[in-house]
C-alpha cells in the first residue's frame, strides 16, 4: 500500500502528515514508530492524519514517535490546518478540528494570498489537579515540590488537553534537560505521564523554554507546552498574559485572554518535503 505524505515543521517540531482523509484501519501506532524513525524511516516527532468528523470540519489524530496517541499538539495542528486549507479539504480560513482534547479552532492568516502564520484558539486551560491529571486534589497545582534524580524542583501543572509540568529555573543555557526531563515525565505524580518544560523568565513579556515531550523526548518546540508555560508564569506572578515564548526551534506568540479565559497561539507552519511511502 502506498501512502502519500508531506513532511512539515512548526518552529522545529516536525511531523509526517498524510494526504487526504484516512479511512483504512492500519496499525497507526506501529506505523508512527516506523515512519518517525530518524534512521530507518522519514524521521519526525509525530505522525498526523485526518479522519472524517461528525462534530467538526475534520478530525485530527496524532501519534508520537513512540507509537502513543496524543490528545493534541499545538505545533502539529498549525501544520495540519495549513495542509487542509491548501488541499481544499477545508475551504475556510477559520476551521473547527476535532481532537481528543476537544474542538480546536485554527485560523489561517494570509498576506497577499500567501499563508504566513496560523493562529489557534486552544480553548481554556485545565488547572484542577485530578483533571490534568495529577494525583493531587487541589484546584490549582502551583509551585509544588518534586524530586528527580539528585534535584528538587518546584513545578506548576497545567493541561491544554494534554498534561504539562512547568519548572522555572534561573539559568536555562546549560540545564541538563535530558537528565531530569525523562524522570519527571514518568513520575508517579502524573498517572498518564506528562510533558515537561524548563523555563527561564526574560522579562514580563518574554520567556525562554526547553521541552521534554511525553512520548517523544527532547524536541525543538511544543505548542501546547508554550501555552501551558504562559499559564504557569501568570499563576506564579512572573509575566503578563500576552507573552513571546522563545523555543529552540523558533518563537510563538501566546495570549491568555482575560475575558474569555481562552488561550491563543500564533506561529508558523512550514513544508519540508513531500513523498510516497510503502506500508
Amino acid at each position: 500500500m502506498r501512502l502519500e505524505f508531506i513532511k512539515m515543521q512548526g518552529i522545529g517540531n516536525d511531523f509526517v502528515l498524510l494526504y487526504g482523509i484516512q479511512e483504512s484501519a492500519l496499525d497507526w501506532s506501529s506505523l508512527a514508530v516506523s515512519l518517525c524513525s530518524r534512521h530507518f524511516g522519514i524521521g519526525a516527532d509525530g505522525l498526523i492524519f485526518a479522519e472524517t468528523s461528525e462534530i467538526a470540519d475534520v478530525k485530527m489524530r496524532i501519534f508520537n514517535s513512540d507509537g502513543s496517541e496524543a490528545e493534541m499538539c499545538g505545533n502539529g495542528i498549525r501544520c495540519f490546518a495549513k495542509l487542509l486549507f491548501e488541499q481544499g479539504i477545508v475551504k475556510k480560513n477559520q476551521m473547527q478540528v476535532e481532537t481528543l482534547a476537544g474542538i480546536i479552532k485554527p485560523e489561517i492568516l494570509c498576506e497577499e494570498g500567501k499563508i504566513v502564520k496560523v493562529k489557534v484558539d486552544m480553548g481554556e486551560p485545565i488547572l484542577s489537579g485530578l483533571a490534568i491529571p495529577t494525583i493531587f486534589t487541589e484546584d490549582k497545582i502551583v509551585s509544588k515540590e518534586i524530586e528527580a534524580e539528585d534535584g528538587t524542583f518546584k513545578f506548576t501543572a497545567v493541561s491544554m488537553g494534554n498534561p504539562h509540568a512547568v519548572v522555572f529555573v534561573e539559568e536555562l543555557k546549560d540545564f541538563p534537560l535530558q537528565k531530569y526531563g525523562r524522570v519527571i515525565e514518568n513520575h508517579a505524580f502524573f498517572p498518564r505521564k506528562t510533558n515537561v518544560h524548563f523555563v527561564q523568565k526574560n522579562n514580563a513579556k518574554e520567556l525562554t523554554m526547553k521541552t521534554w515531550e511525553r512520548g517523544a523526548g527532547e524536541t525543538l518546540a511544543c505548542g501546547t507546552g508554550a501555552c501551558a508555560t504562559v499559564i504557569a508564569a501568570c499563576l506564579n506572578g512572573l509575566t503578563e498574559r500576552e507573552v513571546l515564548v522563545h523555543l529552540p526551534g523558533g518563537d510563538l506568540q501566546i495570549n491568555w485572554n482575560e475575558q474569555s479565559n481562552h488561550v491563543y497561539m500564533t506561529g508558523s507552519a512550514e513544508i519540508s518535503f513531500t513523498g510516497t511511502v510503502l506500508v
